[in-house]
């Protein structure tokens, strides 16, 4: 099944009006009224609006992004009839219709950063305060973004008279295309900013201080909102994404909340029982053995994994039994485990009997 961001051909880092562009050009390919009976394009028209309706959604697109579709269970994706109505737009945006589109000029969200944060198997389970360099784009604050020197502003465009647009006839059909002076702005910066030479924005590195909760797993995402770039004229800035990576631990292994932890063991303590000291990740604990223990026999210590996300109970901490072989034997050793071996095949020991050799 593919994703929603398969489906519109874009990736997980696409900004909202890449979206969008993606979403106009396949909805103009795909749309019914240009492929009537295609069953296939009306399914793949159906497919792109979903996906849009939660991809242009910043809260659904979050919930999407943390949690697949299970993060949509029960919210209203729009029927056939809202995929649609939305059409419209679609054919505005593009034939225009005498009507203006969106220009570079007018505000524009920040786009959305993401950051690795690694982490060792203690940190992720204790939390972490810590601080972290962030690399982004922000406002200029010679020119408050505006890309142009302070004191000289910028000049209306001549070819387009301000509309980001220029129009050309062919026949009875009037085509609008981006003014090609001003690359749809509708005004020229005669004299850019000497900061950060018309861009409107600068480069920054910040250091942010960062809760990270307990119980994190690779894969966790945690959303700082206003943290990303920022956005152009007057435009709210973007989020930071923290992307969570667990480093693996040299003898626990995780499975979700649950730890694992092997313990080896002579064969003579499977057999006869013993104690063991079990390593936790904040202190240790000891795990009664029972008699006639089997090799990968596994035992459960309630509450020693990881603690839950958002309130959820810890995990456990599973200790799988292995069994040590000894490679170096004395003599008299030799001797009681081949009367033990003796025993067996005559069947005199009851913890045997019925076995083969």
């Amino acid at each position: 099944m593919p994703t929603y961001y398969e489906i519109l051909e874009v990736s997980r880092e696409s900004t909202l009006e890449e979206i969008r562009t993606a979403y106009r050009r396949l909805a103009l390919t795909y749309h019914p009224d240009k492929n009537p009976g295609d069953r296939v394009a009306e399914d793949r028209f159906k497919q792109i609006s979903e996906a849009y309706q939660v991809l242009a959604d910043p809260e659904k697109r979050q919930l999407y992004d943390l949690y697949g579709d299970a993060g949509l269970a029960g919210l209203d994706l729009g029927g056939f009839e809202d995929i649609f109505s939305s059409f419209g737009e679609v054919f505005e945006d593009f034939f225009s219709f005498g009507r203006s589109r969106n220009r570079p000029d007018q505000p524009q969200p920040g786009a959305d950063l993401r950051q690795p944060v690694v982490l060792t198997l203690e940190e992720a389970a204790r939390g972490l305060d810590t601080s972290l360099s962030v690399e982004r784009r922000v406002s200029c604050p010679r020119c408050q973004g505006d890309g142009a020197e302070p004191g000289c502003p910028r000049q209306t465009c001549s070819c387009c008279r301000g509309k980001g647009q220029v129009s050309q006839s062919q026949g009875l059909l009037k085509i609008f295309n981006t003014c090609p002076d001003c690359q749809g702005a509708g005004v020229i910066i005669t004299s850019p900013c000497s900061a950060c030479q018309g861009a409107g924005v600068i480069n920054e590195k910040k250091q942010i201080q960062v809760h990270i909760p307990p119980g994190v797993d690779t894969g966790t995402r945690l959303r700082l909102r206003g943290e990303g770039e920022a956005g152009r004229h007057g435009a709210p800035p973007g989020d930071l994404y923290l992307e969570m990576c667990v480093a693996p631990h040299p003898i626990f292994t995780r499975k979700r909340q649950d730890l694992y932890y092997r313990s080896q063991i002579s064969f003579v303590e499977a057999a006869l029982g013993t104690e063991v000291e079990v390593p936790t990740l904040t202190a240790s604990a000891r795990l009664a053995i029972p008699p006639g223990t089997q090799p990968g026999a596994s035992f459960r210590i309630p509450g020693l994994g990881l603690p839950g996300l958002r309130g959820k109970s810890a995990g456990d901490l599973l200790v799988v039994v292995d069994l040590q072989t000894p490679t170096q034997l004395s003599v008299q050793q030799k001797q009681l485990l081949q009367e033990f071996l003796r025993l067996k095949d005559t069947g005199g020991l009851d913890g045997f009997k019925g076995m083969g050799a």
